[in-house]
């Protein structure tokens, strides 16, 4: 049987953040990362989503035929500054909050762990 402490971050960092502290019934936690990270991709797809309708839209005006370098200066002029910084920030929050899933899972795991292995040997030691 897999331990906690591996249990919970392998949860976290290869299915969802998150995910490892719920099985570990620590919710809050959990539900608190996994929200984070759902907003984070929201705003990316929103912002996506909207870049790609300006493209669409520059493309359209532009008219004529419509190949890869038509495409490449529509998305060049379409991209802002001001977009960049906000998929960055949310990019890096994403990726931190991965990380913390990852560590908090393994950290509340390895504690689990402990609590089983101490209380399996004080049975033993009574038997």
């Amino acid at each position: 049987m897999m331990n906690n402490s591996l249990k919970g971050a392998l949860l976290s960092g290869l299915v969802f953040p998150g995910l490892g502290q719920i099985i570990l019934k620590h919710y809050q936690r959990g539900i608190a990362l996994m929200v984070t990270v759902l907003v984070g991709l929201s705003v990316i797809v929103v912002k996506a989503t909207q870049q790609a309708f300006i493209i669409l839209e520059k493309i359209e005006s532009e008219g004529g035929p419509i190949d890869m370098s038509t495409i490449s200066n529509a998305a060049t002029q379409a991209s802002t500054t001001s977009d960049n910084f906000i998929f960055n920030v949310v990019a890096i929050l994403i990726i931190i909050c991965w990380i913390v899933g990852i560590v908090d899972a393994y950290r509340i795991g390895n504690q689990k762990d402990k609590e089983e292995h101490s209380t399996s040997y004080s049975k033993r030691r009574m038997a």
